[in-house]
């Protein structure tokens, strides 16, 4: 089985049907969170995701944040002004999709959260003493997160204190041992130096990660942004992927 691994969405729907496209075929989706914000498509971005097959996706804070579930003075300027107007874009079909939308997940002993298993919607796992905090706190022998927009493994074997950790580079494969924490970087607004969006494959039964990335038209998304009257900066860094 064939399981594509996305996050971090955040409205951009060229990168998303890229992505689509470079992962089929497939034969689940799991989506970690953030498919709204930031981006000109929220509508669209929802309505793909929600019609992919075997979907199992959670919720992550900008979703909380344009349902008045989060504050938005938690957010920079930017990302408050995206989070209004994110708020106003959406149909009130896209917005009860969104609010049934768990926290937490556990799938094929798997545990799929956005931020972190500690603090499901907001902490960023980017260090080793971070990850190591939430082994704690989810008992899969792996667990997939995003919120980062970082692609990124965490990994223990047995009962060793320590926690080791890399950065995912495309086409790497994984053999996943021991318990892991993995993230497979943002579809929509990569962070990691790389403009391509980001996504995963993940195959339950041989236990494995594939870590992919796929190019889309840039420009034409900025230029959206833009004319949407949503923040410069939102456009800006998708050609640096920063």
């Amino acid at each position: 089985m064939r399981i594509l691994i996305i996050s971090d969405v955040h409205a951009n729907l060229p990168a998303l049907e890229a992505v689509l496209a470079a992962a089929a075929p497939f034969d689940s989706v799991w989506c970690l969170g953030d498919l709204v914000d930031y981006g000109p498509d929220p509508n669209e971005c929802v309505e793909r995701i929600r019609d992919l097959p075997n979907l199992t996706c959670i919720t992550g804070n900008h979703e909380a944040a344009v349902l008045n579930l989060l504050a938005v003075e938690s957010f920079n300027g930017d990302a408050r002004k995206s989070a209004l107007w994110t708020a106003n874009a959406l149909t009130e079909r896209n917005k009860h999709f969104l609010l049934n939308l768990p926290e937490t997940a556990v799938v094929d002993h798997v545990t799929l959260v956005h931020g972190s298993p500690r603090f499901p919607v907001w902490e960023y796992i980017l260090d080793t003493q971070t990850a190591a905090e939430n082994y704690h706190y989810f008992e899969t022998p792996n667990c997939f997160v995003g919120h980062s927009h970082v692609p990124l493994m965490f990994w223990k074997k047995g009962k060793e204190p320590g926690v080791d950790w890399l950065i995912l580079k495309d086409q790497v494969v994984l053999q996943l041992e021991g318990k892991s924490i993995l993230n497979p970087g943002s579809v929509g607004q990569p962070r990691d130096g790389d403009s391509r969006a980001s996504f995963a494959i993940y195959e339950p039964e041989t236990s494995t990660w594939q870590q992919y990335r796929v190019e889309y038209d840039i420009r034409a998304v900025q230029k959206r942004i833009r004319d949407a009257g949503l923040p410069h900066n939102h456009a800006n860094r998708l050609s640096s992927g920063s």
